[in-house]
């Protein structure tokens, strides 16, 4: 049978097959009074709506348990015949695809949707932004619009942050899938283009974002030669939609060649003389920019120099040298890098994960490597690039979900042309937010977490403790181990074995300190015992950037009705305050007597912080977006302008 068009799909569309914003799309004034409605009233008219939806759906699945096999599969190819003609317009047909969903689910799985899921999942069909606590079942909540678009026709982008995840959830949900005659592929790193291009044919995809955009890069570079296999960008569901759509749209991912011809000495002079300048007087640390500036001492110190070859031009002496002060005092081992195998790998500093196949650019990754002194990999001209926004912008319909989504509903309005919609816990929650104390001193953040964590885990609780850096993680651990306490370690080094950790860090007296979590996808089981002693207690060492990222911490515990606790132990020092905080604000606590601030102060601080953070970040994005643009607009290698 002949796929059907996709013109009443388009008709749906809140963006054009170009990625250009309707009219009719949301601004950024209706993004804000969308989270401002979604946190004063959760309970609102479109959950409304969508709790009607669930209990039809729960109703309708009800008289479908005495069926036998035979009688559900001719039921179920009735069904698909239907929306292969009407498409996903009428409600009665959805509340019957969801139904039939259900009952498969059930039969299949052994897992019957929830309320919430069924809501969620009505809400993402309908191309909304979907905020669901963590624990909340969003691998199967995903399956229930991907199947009800794939029975209609509609090719269906199911997106993860890597591809331990984009495997399992495959894995999980296949029989699902099999159960209604639909296709299932995965597209993962490392992965030839013949099973890219296989996976893609498929009615369902499950793929890492990065490999898609880059497959859609390639795309546009063997234009004519080899076109891309993803049979369009009609509909895409985007798991961590926070971390994929606004945190890391601050980086553009970028097609690139190695130039021939440049050596380690191209970059060596810079390398020796940014350790030959002193601060102040020849440079600038901007911490907050993160990016070093000359003087004009400096650029006078460097025009004293020999000049020979590309040294003989004042603008290339000055970026380079620039480039290795900033390799040499705002990039750090541990935190930004880690060495693995003689190189330098870039560490995600959403996710403390590794990014193997990432460079920095402009000679930064290079000098990095000269800091270490590791070999020199060669330099990259750069033949394409997009960002995320430009890129998921161009699906006909886009949905996504996320445990974190409320602080950013503006900018996914602004940018993707979507709501948001907050749905409820299936259960009540239970965790227990025990404040957060702010210290003037490091060192003394460090003793408290250390004798916080052993009173918790000698109660027979399991503890989890987040650090934003590999160091960071590693220097607890010590001072756990001082104690005769062993801790389990997960960080950019042992994420290989990710899912293991945190699958047995709910056991009775287990502390596990872990990097940032967001996009895990591993749920911490816990043991009975640990039930009744209290739950996961959770431990944040040092705040981020964006609130979004501690809240996903937090929400390792009390999932699913869960008992559990979370609270937070910071430090003056630490790098969000560092670089974001007022200097005379922490100046002025810094000198509070006791070492320890009262929580309106710390409450203050951190929200000022955090707010000047986000607001920086948010600048970044922008300017991405706009360099993006210039770009296509000046190569055309986006596919963007035509």
């Amino acid at each position: 049978m002949s796929r059907p068009t996709l013109s009443g799909w388009i008709g749906l569309a809140p963006v054009n097959v170009r990625g250009e914003r309707l009219d009719r799309s949301p601004s950024l004034l209706d993004g804000w009074l969308t989270a401002l409605g979604a946190r004063l009233r959760p309970g609102g008219a479109e959950c409304r709506r969508l709790r009607r939806f669930a209990e039809a759906v729960t109703t309708a699945a009800a008289g479908l348990a005495e069926l036998e096999d035979a009688a559900l599969t001719e039921r179920c190819a009735s069904l698909r015949a239907r929306l292969l003609r009407s498409g996903l317009h009428r409600e009665a047909l959805l509340i019957e695809t969801f139904a039939l969903v259900s009952e498969y689910a059930t039969r299949s799985l052994g897992k019957r949707p929830y309320p919430v899921q069924l809501m969620a999942g009505r809400a993402m069909l309908d191309g909304r932004m979907v905020e669901m606590a963590t624990g909340e079942g969003k691998t199967l909540t995903a399956a229930l619009p991907a199947i009800a678009a794939a029975l209609a026709g509609v090719p269906v982008h199911v997106v993860t942050v890597n591809g331990y995840l984009a495997e399992r959830d495959a894995a999980l949900i296949g029989p699902l899938y099999v159960a209604f005659g639909l296709s299932v592929g995965t597209v993962l790193p490392g992965q030839c283009p013949a099973l890219h291009d296989a996976a893609y044919a498929c009615d369902i995809v499950y793929c890492v974002n990065q490999e898609l955009v880059f497959d859609y890069l390639r795309q546009h570079l063997d234009a004519g030669v080899r076109p891309f296999a993803g049979r369009g960008l009609p509909f895409a569901i985007v798991d961590e939609a926070d971390s994929v759509l606004i945190d890391e749209s601050r980086t553009p991912l970028v097609i690139a060649r190695e130039l021939p011809g440049e050596t380690a000495a191209d970059w060596l002079p810079a390398h020796e003389m940014a350790g030959q300048l002193d601060a102040e007087v020849h440079y600038r640390i901007e911490a907050r920019e993160r990016r070093v500036r000359l003087t004009g001492a400096g650029r006078r110190r460097l025009a004293e120099t020999e000049h020979r070859g590309a040294w003989r031009l004042a603008r290339v002496r000055e970026e380079r040298v620039e480039q290795a002060l900033t390799a040499r005092h705002l990039f750090v081992r541990d935190r930004d890098y880690v060495l693995r195998d003689g190189e330098v790998q870039i560490v995600d500093e959403f996710t403390g994960r590794v990014l193997p196949d990432r460079t920095w650019e402009r000679g930064l990754h290079q000098l990095i490597e000269l800091k270490e002194g590791c070999a020199t990999s060669a330099r990259r001209e750069t033949l394409a690039r997009l960002t995320y926004p430009r890129f998921f912008a161009r699906y006909l319909r886009l949905a996504g979900m996320s445990g974190t989504l409320a602080e950013v509903a503006p900018e996914l309005a602004m940018n993707y042309a979507t709501a948001l919609v907050r749905i409820p816990t299936h259960r009540p929650q239970q965790r227990c937010w025990l404040g957060a104390r702010l210290y003037a001193q490091s060192g003394a953040r460090w003793q408290a977490i250390v004798e916080r964590a052993c009173q918790l885990a000698a109660a027979g609780r399991a503890v989890l403790i987040g650090t934003r850096s590999v160091e960071a993680s590693e220097q607890l651990a010590g001072l756990l181990a001082g104690r005769g306490i062993g801790a389990v370690v997960l960080n950019a080094r042992q994420d290989a074995d990710e899912a293991a950790i945190i699958a047995g860090a709910g056991a009775p007296g287990r502390i596990t300190v872990a990097t940032n979590m967001a996009g895990r996808g591993t749920d911490i089981t816990l043991t009975a015992a640990v039930r009744a002693a209290g739950g996961l207690a959770v431990i944040l060492s040092e705040f981020h950037e964006s609130a979004r990222i501690d809240r996903q911490l937090y929400g390792r515990a009390g999932r699913q009705g869960d008992p559990g606790s979370a609270e937070a132990h910071a430090s003056l020092d630490d790098e969000l305050f560092v670089r974001h905080g007022r200097p005379w604000l922490r100046e002025l606590a810094r000198r509070w007597p006791g070492g320890v601030l009262p929580r309106w102060l710390g409450t203050a601080l951190l929200a000022d912080a955090q707010r000047r953070a986000e607001a920086h970040n948010a600048r970044i994005r922008i300017a991405t977006g706009e360099q993006d643009r210039h770009w296509s607009q000046s190569l055309a290698f986006s596919g963007g302008e035509e």
